[in-house]
């Protein structure tokens, strides 16, 4: 059996710092077509945040070595992603939480957020991101002045505030966020 027949479905990538780098073929480009997992990189490359390439992995979607060339299960994966990123699991959690309910998931470092998030339906470069998301821990405190800034964020960005309360068991609830003029 040849190696394609063998990697039909998968993508495989090799983590690279803080991002995973897959060649661009027909599977990387259905992937981003049908999913917009992934940025075209360098025209012949897709590039994947660490955590589309964990979500990825869960789904059975994506194989990833390290430049070794060792392959990195879920775990092993997790343990290196972690290192990377400051609340890499909590932030986890809310990105895989929104994936499955279907919403396309981005960075929003360029806005101050940890990602923003565009309505069912929409694809990005279609039309703005409703949400911006910040991915909280149950466990840990958020000052006045942390939650004021994360909702000027928002404001200033002409997008809705969604907070991600990660709880011990994995389970994500959400608040919208939102200005009052009285």
């Amino acid at each position: 059996m040849s190696k394609k027949k063998e990697n039909i479905g998968f993508v495989e990538g090799v983590l690279v710092g803080r991002n995973v780098i897959a060649d661009s073929n027909d599977e990387t480009r259905e992937l981003y077509d049908k999913t917009r997992y992934g940025e075209l990189f360098k025209s012949n490359k897709f590039q994947y945040a660490l955590l589309e390439a964990l979500f990825l992995i869960e789904r059975g979607k994506f194989k990833i070595f390290d430049i070794k060339g060792v392959e990195l299960d879920f775990d092993g994966f997790i343990k290196k992603a972690s290192k990377l990123e400051k609340n890499f699991w909590t932030r986890y959690l809310v990105f895989a939480d929104l994936r499955r309910r279907g919403y396309i998931v981005k960075t929003a470092l360029k806005f101050g957020a940890d990602f923003r998030v565009y309505d069912r339906g929409v694809k990005p470069g279609e039309d703005h991101a409703k949400w911006v998301v910040f991915p909280v821990s149950e466990g840990d405190g958020l000052t006045w002045f942390e939650f004021s800034a994360k909702n000027r964020v928002a404001h200033s960005t002409k997008k809705k505030l969604l907070m991600g309360i990660a709880d011990a068991e994995g389970e994500i609830t959400y608040y919208e966020v939102g200005w009052i003029r009285p």
